[in-house]
Order: structure tokens, then sequence, then C-alpha cells
């Protein structure tokens, strides 16, 4: 929905809200540029193994407020200076969605400034636009130029995206089943270890022989992905080891970790490069929580000098979910004048190209 709000400051100041699973974050952008960024991360999901979608969004209620608050303060504004609130639309688990939604919402009718939904996925590939103070955070500085390939890996989407503008988006290919995410982490759950996982399977693999064990890879046409039957056959490889010896885990952990991350490393970039020979594409990009994964940095980076590419890999401070991206979203659809109205709905699940009203 586009607007004409007579009210417009230079510069444009963007507080952006993001609640979509279990991270309550808030973070102020002014043109653009990073004043803060805060994150509060909920801790009781570990005990379940996974992500309680209640104790999610009832931790959200509590947090919120002093995240929102936070952020303003160590950005040095107040909120008269608030030029518009981007908020977390979907896709997510629906219940934290609306905390910050209805948060957002409330802020814009008390301060008369306009509200800006933003699709999250989305929000992931444009975090390579932010831009921090000098000095503040190394790696940032650069940015893709259109088109580029963004490969969105997180816990919950594995996509291969033709990004042609801020908003004009393609989806080459993504995941049928699992995502490469979501394959790490029950990976992890397999062997026995806390949640979340993922980051300990890279851990793990580090120190392990990735030729140890031999996973198969599941078939999936075209750009897309497929990686269920990893995580099957992980468990049956498993299950039979600790048949013949008890101490079977402990004994290959490391191994079965860094065989594991090789498979699906390996698969991604085979997929993404693909992608970026049929479309003549140079500047290639990864985002999501993944792309925190040492051996998918480290082998974009190694595929895309091999190939005359070019790699872009965001710092680990945007790589998982953070309300920084979500901002600089807001901050290019405040420039195109596109803002929501009081009746966006918050989604679960929300297409690709929906738009954002």
């Amino acid at each position: 929905m586009t607007h004409n709000f007579t009210n417009m400051q230079t510069p444009i100041t963007i507080l952006g809200i993001e609640s979509s699973c279990d991270d309550t974050a808030a973070s102020v952008l002014k043109d653009g540029i990073v004043l803060s960024n805060i994150i509060s991360s909920q801790k009781i999901h570990e005990k379940f193994g996974g992500v309680l979608p209640e104790a999610a969004s009832r931790a959200h209620t509590v947090s919120i407020v002093p995240v929102v608050e936070l952020a303003i303060k160590e950005a040095g504004i107040s909120t008269k200076d608030i030029s518009a609130i981007a908020f977390t639309q979907g896709p997510g688990l629906l219940g934290s969605l609306l905390v910050g939604s209805s948060f957002a919402k409330a802020i814009g009718l008390a301060l008369n400034i306009p509200i800006i939904g933003i699709h999250h996925m989305q929000a992931h590939i444009l975090s390579h636009f932010i831009r921090n103070k000098p000095g503040e955070m190394e790696g940032q500085g650069r940015s893709p130029e259109f088109p580029f390939l963004c490969l969105t890996v997180s816990g919950g989407h594995t996509q291969i995206v033709l990004v042609k503008d801020y908003f004009e988006m393609e989806i080459l290919g993504e995941t049928q089943d699992d995502a490469a995410g979501e394959a790490f982490d029950k990976v992890a759950k397999i062997l026995g270890m806390p949640y979340p996982g993922g980051p300990l399977v890279d851990k793990y693999a580090q120190k392990g022989d990735s030729s140890k064990f031999t996973f198969p890879t599941p078939f999936a046409e075209g750009f897309g992905f497929s990686f269920s039957g990893l995580k099957t056959a992980v468990m049956y490889k498993v299950r039979d080891g600790v048949r013949e010896d008890p101490d079977f885990i402990v004994k290959n952990q490391f191994d079965i970790c860094a065989s594991v991350q090789k498979t699906i490393v390996e698969l991604l970039l085979k997929k993404l490069f693909s992608a970026a020979e049929k479309y003549k594409i140079m500047d290639i990009a990864i985002a999501g929580g993944v792309s925190a994964n040492s051996s998918l940095r480290k082998n974009l980076e190694a595929g895309c000098s091999e190939r005359g590419l070019n790699s872009f890999i965001p710092p680990f401070a945007y790589c998982t979910d953070n309300a920084a991206m979500i901002a600089i979203s807001g901050y290019y659809r405040f420039l195109k004048g596109e803002f929501s109205s009081q009746e966006i709905s918050s989604k679960a699940r929300l297409d690709f190209i929906t738009p954002l009203i």
C-alpha cells in the first residue's frame, strides 16, 4: 500500500522489530546505517529439544518492551526521531509474529508514523545491504550488484533466489521437505546433542574426518533440494552402529558430523553454482542462519574464486535472525513509499511474492 505522509523526516530513521521465532530483536537504522541491534535469545527451548511455540510467544511479550527501549537508547535517539516501524509479518510462528506486529501497530498509532510489514526471508537477503559505522564490523562494506543469486539457508527454508532488485526476487529452487538447517538440527538430535544442534555439528565437524562415512544425496529436480533422506540415512547408520558397539556415537561423532556437513554443503553449492552458470550471474551471496556455517562460508569463497565469481557472505551478526535486516528492508520500502495499513495480518506462511499491505 502506498501512502503519502507529510511528516517525512530527513534523515530516515527506521525502528525494526523481529519476532518470528524464539529471538526478540529490535534495531535502529538511520539512512541504512546501524545505530543499534539488540537480540534477546530465549533459553527455555533448550530443555525441550526444539522451539515450543506457546513458550516463545509468552517470552516475546516479556522481552519486547525492554528490547525496544534498549535499542532506542543505544541508538541515541528519541521516539520522535523514528520515521517508520518495520516488523516481520511472516513467515514464522504465528503467536510470536503477533507480538511483534501488535507492538509495531500500537507504536505506529501512538506516534502517528507509518508501519511496514516485512517478509522474513526477503529480509535475510537484504541483510547484504546493511551498513555499519566505519570500523565497527569487519567484512561489511560491499554489497552484491543486481542481479545476483542468493542461497538462503535456515532452519525452515532452503532456497536459491534470483535477486533482480530490492523487492523483485524469483525463487529458482527450494527444498521439497526438510531445510538444510533442519537437517543439521535433526542429525544433532540423533547424536544426542542439545538444541540448537546445528552450530555444534559445525564445531564437531572441524575435528572429524569428512571421508569416514558416505551418506546418500537425495535427488531433487532442477535447483530444488531434499534433505529428509539424509536424516534417515544418518539415523539408520547410528542405529546399526550402536547395535554393534554401544560407544559408537562417542567414538564417531566428530566423523559423522564432518561427513554430514560435507554432504549438505556440497549439495548446496553444486546447485548454487549450476544456477550461476545457467543464468550467467557473477555475484553470489548466502544468507540465513546456516550461512554462519564455517564449511559453507569457506567452500563458497573457494568455489567462487575458482570460477571467477564474486562471493558475498554476511557478518555473523546478520546471519541468524536479527532486527537490522528487518529495518534495512523497511528502509528500502520507505524509499519507495510502500507502507502497510493497520489491517495488515501476521502470516505463519507467507508467499514470497505477496505484496505486504
